[in-house]
């Protein structure tokens, strides 16, 4: 009997500080300090986008006093779903990946900018040998855009090539491309997998400037009206935060230039500027018309 009751209170005891010890986990999961998670479209080269955005969340952690991390994603619509969820707190989208991440969460707002965003283009390419000057000369040629749910790689080419008349499921070489992002697209146009296609001006001009882009062989032959593209837009980080938040990253973006010109020359500009939901209107106006989103 006597060593019954020993074991039966050395189980209890067992019992009572896993307990204690699955309460003190369960504790430092929700008590920690929580990550604030940053995300951006995959646009570009992967280590291009790892650098500059590693270096913001560094910065905005050290300004706001968060523990801020980027996290890569794989595509733009797995970005919009992110933020959608709450996995993604602040988010680098172009104009129509912010439309849509805003129209899903009423409480988010675009907060910041490139000045280059106000007035945004993007460039038509096409093999040097090709003798094209217009949107309308394409029509018989092969042709790429970037990623479907790109603003300067899709959305806005598709409505001026529209404008222009030209009907891309009938007027091309077979179906139009999507390359997925806008240095493949110039890739693809220079190696001649594709005769023309349509990207971001500010990667093209860096590629340009960086000797990356072999101009024997492509050029551009039109460039686009200037509209609104590029954001960032905040989730509704008071209530996961705390009040303020908002203010904290927002301040953080709009100082981030003055002090890290090399990181912001890696944004293709030199400063962050105040930005509002109502500036995208007209890009949602488009992609409406176009049906890409209702």
């Amino acid at each position: 009997m006597k060593k019954l009751i020993i074991l039966l209170l050395t189980i209890t005891m067992i019992f009572s500080l896993a307990a204690c010890s699955n309460d003190k986990n369960d504790s430092s999961s929700t008590n920690d300090n929580p990550v604030f998670k940053i995300g951006a479209i995959p646009d570009q080269n992967v280590s291009k986008l790892n650098r500059r955005f590693d270096e913001l969340a560094k910065y905005i952690g050290e300004k706001s006093g968060l523990n801020v991390e980027y996290v890569p994603t794989v595509d733009y619509s797995a970005l919009v779903t992110a933020f959608e969820r709450g996995e993604i707190d602040l988010a680098w989208f172009g104009g129509l990946t912010g439309v849509q991440a805003r129209n899903l969460v009423s409480d988010s707002e675009a907060i910041a900018q490139r000045p280059r965003d106000e007035k945004f283009h993007s460039v038509f390419i096409v093999q040097k040998d090709l003798d094209i000057n217009n949107l309308e000369d394409i029509k018989g040629l092969t042709f790429t855009f970037g990623s479907e749910s790109s603003t300067s790689g899709h959305l806005m080419p598709r409505y001026f090539l529209t404008e222009a008349g030209v009907n891309l499921e009938e007027d091309l070489d077979g179906k139009p491309n999507y390359s997925g992002s806008h240095d493949k697209t110039w890739k693809l146009v220079e190696s001649g997998a594709f005769q023309t296609g349509a990207l971001n001006e500010a990667v093209w001009e860096a590629a340009v400037k960086n000797d990356k882009v072999d101009l024997n062989k492509v050029k551009v032959f039109y460039t686009t009206p200037d509209y609104y593209d590029y954001n960032w837009t905040i989730n509704d980080v008071n209530n996961k935060f705390g009040d303020g938040t908002k203010e904290k990253i927002k301040t953080a973006l709009l100082s981030f230039g003055e002090d890290n010109k090399e990181i912001m020359e890696l944004f293709g500009d030199t400063k962050f500027i105040e930005t509002k939901n109502d500036n995208y209107k007209a890009i949602e106006s488009v992609a409406k018309d176009l049906g890409i989103i209702k």
